[in-house]
């Protein structure tokens, strides 16, 4: 399940961030903290300028390369993978729609590792919905005036920018949504609330409250239309991006047993010619695989620069996200069912499936799969044809 790297020098520096993850899980999992080490390294290692431009001192990157790298991240670990694939997600609509001047003073301090990106999507009453937005955008002379509570913001007690949605100022209804940049100096940051979570303990997802003041051209493409950056950038890179960490996790779990099975200790304690053992091993392989294989049709896709509005592209992202989000879990409650209770169920198992379970049953929470079957509903409406991408 390789996945073609474009930048040389990706792997030696996925393996430096690897390195330091592993060497935190357990604290960072045990105590639901931040992974403040891993990004460290992915400051230190260039990796949260991934998908900025060369120009602006970024490695150039593509949504290839942020798949590679999501994908080997989850394999360490999830929590650490998703902040990463989120932060490349909001890097992506900067490089793409930025204002010229917040694109010269902002992207070469990702690139360099000074900004780690949050995105503030979430809102009290709509969840994660990116359609509409309640707090509104007011203000004069030339500033901004932010005011906004969100639910749930990944990693946002860590972040040194944040990427937030808004209603346009004026009279604009909830359907016309601007996305603003601002710096955390520019802002008062509020954590409240604790972080106990069944899993994803280390991503740190408290609810934020931010207050203050940007200039005007800190709006991120046209005002009142970020519908159109969420169908262009947010929407394929979230699931792209997801579902690369999830399918990370789930392989890294599928290794570990198997190098397990295959040692001399693994190969006492197991029947490795079982039947029942072999079959589920298979079943579990089989997900893996037919999630990688999705995965690699909607990247392509989104790679040849399609309109991706068309009914039968956003089905085919939308049940990438719904397939890896169900079929890698499974995968891995397949492992825990063939290796039992020592190595499927207990915590101090070298397979780690107690956590790779833990984590991933957080995948169809993360915009519902309910919300996306009823959007792929109307869109099936629309493909009388049946047509694929």
């Amino acid at each position: 399940m390789s996945t073609d790297v474009v930048l040389p020098d990706l792997d030696s520096r996925l393996a430096e961030v690897t390195a330091v993850t592993e060497a935190h899980l357990a604290r960072t999992d045990r105590d639901a903290v931040f992974p403040v080490e891993a990004l460290a390294a992915l400051r230190r290692t260039g990796l949260l300028g991934l998908l900025v431009p060369t120009a602006h001192g970024g490695l150039g990157g593509t949504a290839r390369d942020l798949v590679a790298a999501t994908s080997t991240l989850g394999r360490a670990d999830l929590s650490v993978a998703m902040v990463f694939a989120m932060h490349c997600q909001q890097a992506a609509a900067l490089v793409r729609y930025a204002d010229r001047r917040l694109a010269a003073s902002l992207l070469p301090r990702v690139a360099g590792g000074e900004v780690y990106l949050a995105s503030v999507t979430t809102e009290a009453g709509k969840g994660g919905h990116l359609g509409t937005a309640d707090a509104r955008l007011t203000g004069s002379g030339g500033l901004l005036e932010i005011d906004r509570f969100a639910p749930v913001v990944t990693g946002g007690a860590h972040a040194d920018g944040f990427l937030v949605t808004m209603r346009a100022a004026g009279d604009a209804t909830a359907h016309e949504v601007s996305l603003v940049y601002a710096d955390r100096e520019q802002l008062s940051v509020e954590a409240s609330g604790d972080w106990q979570p069944m899993g994803m303990r280390a991503s740190h997802s408290v609810p934020l409250r931010l207050t203050g003041r940007v200039p005007a051209h800190h709006i991120v493409g046209t005002p009142g239309r970020f519908h159109e950056i969420a169908a262009d950038v947010f929407g394929p890179l979230a699931h792209l991006g997801w579902s690369a960490a999830w399918l990370g996790t789930a392989a890294g779990a599928l290794s570990r047993v198997l190098r397990m099975l295959r040692s001399p200790a693994g190969r006492e304690r197991f029947d490795v010619g079982s039947e029942l053992l072999l079959t589920r091993l298979s079943r579990s392989r089989q997900r893996l695989d037919t999630v990688h294989a999705l995965l690699q049709q909607a990247l392509a896709t989104v790679e040849a620069g399609a309109d991706l509005s068309r009914p039968a592209r956003q089905l085919l992202l939308n049940s990438l996200k719904i397939t890896a989000s169900e079929q890698c879990p499974a995968a891995v409650d397949d492992l825990v069912e063939a290796v039992g209770l020592r190595h499927g169920y207990l915590k101090d198992s070298p397979t780690r499936l107690e956590l790779a379970v833990r984590d991933l049953r957080s995948a169809g929470l993360n915009y519902h799969n309910d919300r996306l079957h009823l959007a792929d509903g109307r869109l099936t409406l629309r493909d009388q044809g049946v047509t694929f991408a």
